[in-house]
């Protein structure tokens, strides 16, 4: 089991009144199976998918992924953990503007602790991958949407994660790029990638690569 979620819940309090982003969610995903999570925006689904990933801590229940409770790893541990087994493709990318495509790559290989020739040769090999190596040497800031997300998804594979996990991956990208984007995470899947798509777009609809589909409303997966 990739992921295994139960009665999970988040909240805060306010004047020791619990105000609740997600309640009593139970979720399975098996190796290698992939998940389309739907729902409107508020509706908590980045809340999940943040604390699936280790950004975020739930207030109560247990979140394992690989068989580790994320939310109770150091700082420190989680980090690294993450690096390992986790590759996160964000909405707007999230890539640093200030250095080159391949050093980001590079940077998402430091919990890793490998050597630059490693770490170096790990970048070549996932922008290749994702087809954007001949960008390599370019800033983000010098690229289009579809490069920039080519760019984070070789950042995600950078360190051959387990588990791919995809926030709106396709909200700034316009159809031709989307399919583009949805014909990478089949190729992820047959190479025995688990992915969890968090998305309210209608392109994800009867993948055929999908396994399942979860529905959050109002901070519950609907039945």
């Amino acid at each position: 089991m990739i992921v295994d979620i139960e009665n999970l819940e988040r909240y805060y309090e306010i004047d020791n009144k619990k105000h609740y982003i997600l309640k009593k969610i139970n979720l399975k995903i098996k190796n290698g199976e992939c998940l389309i999570l739907k729902g409107v925006s508020g509706s908590g689904k980045t809340t999940l998918i943040s604390i699936i990933a280790g950004l975020d801590k739930p207030s109560s229940g247990k979140v394992l992924v690989g068989g580790e409770a994320v939310s109770k790893l150091p700082d420190l541990h989680l980090s690294r953990f993450r690096a390992q087994k986790i590759g996160i493709i964000f909405q707007d990318f999230n890539l640093i503007n200030t250095i080159s495509l391949i050093d980001n790559l590079i940077a998402a290989q430091v919990p890793l602790n490998k050597s630059l020739k490693e770490a170096k040769k790990s970048a070549e090999e996932a922008l290749q991958k994702a087809n954007i190596l001949h960008k390599k040497d370019k800033k983000p800031s010098e690229l289009s949407g579809g490069e920039k997300q080519r760019g984070a998804i070789a950042r995600a594979l950078v360190n051959n994660p387990d588990l791919i996990i995809c926030d709106e991956p396709t909200a700034n990208l316009d159809r031709e790029n989307s399919l583009n984007f949805i014909k990478t995470l089949e190729t992820l899947h047959k190479e025995g990638k688990s992915i969890i798509v968090a998305t309210h777009d209608p392109l994800f609809e009867n993948l055929n690569f999908l396994h399942k589909t979860a529905e959050i409303k109002n901070g519950q997966i609907a039945s």
